[in-house]
């Protein structure tokens, strides 16, 4: 099963344009990446931007509207996600509550939905969506050294 770990910053959501992390919160967050890497669950981790150097693009009437960052509705905001892959919720929840997050942050943890929780009439996307991955995984291993 595959997770998202979501970490909402509170008061991220107000953060200046090219506000970082304290050297001391990476230290110790790129420690927790390791150990979650080592145990083989990582798939992939990054770290976001202050919504003060992003946009919104919403659809009110079919048609595109930009907003740029900050956002004045928002009240949480993600600070950056990791994907993991494991057996269960309750292995995820035990994997963010390692987490060396600070009294100011929350992690929100929400399964992926895979191609085959749709219905059975989607068999023919679901198969197109398995050979892409195959290729992709064959792809991978043979630009391994």
């Amino acid at each position: 099963m595959r997770f998202m770990m979501l970490m909402i910053p509170k008061g991220y959501e107000k953060a200046a344009p090219g506000t970082m992390p304290d050297a001391k919160a990476v230290a110790a967050m790129m420690k927790y990446n390791k150990s979650l890497q080592r145990a083989g669950v990582l798939i992939s981790l990054e770290g976001l931007h202050p919504p003060s150097m992003g946009a919104r693009v919403s659809f009110a009437g079919g048609k595109p509207k930009v907003t740029d960052g900050p956002f004045a509705e928002a009240k949480e905001v993600l600070g950056g996600y990791w994907l993991i892959q494991v057996k269960s919720r309750q292995e995820a929840i035990e994997w963010a509550s390692r987490c060396p997050a600070s009294d100011n942050e929350v992690i929100e943890i929400r399964q992926v939905q895979d191609l085959w929780d749709f219905p059975a009439e989607t068999l023919p996307l679901k198969l197109s969506a398995l050979e892409l991955e195959l290729r992709e995984e064959l792809r991978r291993k043979a630009a391994k050294p």
